[in-house]
């Protein structure tokens, strides 16, 4: 598999926000990328890397949960991933992915997986198949009434239930999400979603490698 980075940390965003867990990020995305992504040294290159030497770097700490995610990471998924996937949980370790949901997700009973839809150049670049696939859906809100009416489009032609969804205030900086936690806030409570910072945003601003 190609592998961006394999770092330790604390889940910062999402339902299991505040979890510790290990990270494994795989090189690759699909296009159209965005125009905001965080992490643009996963969209490409990485660096090769056979079964046993991933579990060892997770095996670095003693937690029990794995993050996978990218870039795309189900663009491995038959190079590799889902073999990864057998090995981890045979040695006790909850999974969780975060996936795009712009390329088929196949259907995972034993690990939790998050989707985040990407609403790019005015559409939602989304595989309709993987709604079935999908245990929560995570949305980043710029704390517009725009920008809700696109999550609300979104849920309504889905059918989404609100136990489903996780909404996140936009910010790649502290001061850009500390801007839109309000109304996001607000958006929440009306919906009965849940709200979801993002912890290592808060916590280390721009700081990469948390």
């Amino acid at each position: 598999m190609l592998i961006s980075e394999i770092f330790h940390s604390l889940q910062g965003e999402g339902p299991c926000a505040g979890l510790p867990a290990a990270f494994i990020r795989l090189s690759g995305c699909v296009e159209p990328l965005c125009p905001w992504c965080d992490t643009p040294y996963a969209l490409a290159g990485g660096t090769e890397m056979d079964l046993e030497p991933i579990l060892r770097a997770v095996s670095a700490r003693s937690f029990r949960r794995a993050v996978i995610t990218g870039g795309e990471p189900f663009l491995q998924w038959d190079a590799g991933l889902s073999g990864l996937h057998e090995a981890l949980i045979s040695q006790g370790i909850e999974v969780q992915y975060e996936t795009s949901g712009k390329i088929r997700i196949p259907i995972i009973e034993d690990a939790l997986v998050v989707c985040s839809p990407k609403h790019i150049a005015g559409a939602w670049r989304f595989d309709e198949e993987n709604v079935r696939a999908v245990h929560v859906f995570k949305f980043t809100a710029d704390g517009t009434a725009k920008g809700f009416e696109a999550i609300d489009g979104f849920i309504a032609e889905h059918g989404l239930d609100a136990e489903k969804v996780c909404i996140m205030p936009l910010g790649a900086t502290r001061r850009e999400q500390l801007s839109t936690m309000e109304p996001v806030f607000a958006y929440c409570l009306e919906k009965g979603y849940r709200m979801s910072p993002r912890l290592q945003v808060l916590t280390f601003d721009t700081r990469r490698g948390i």
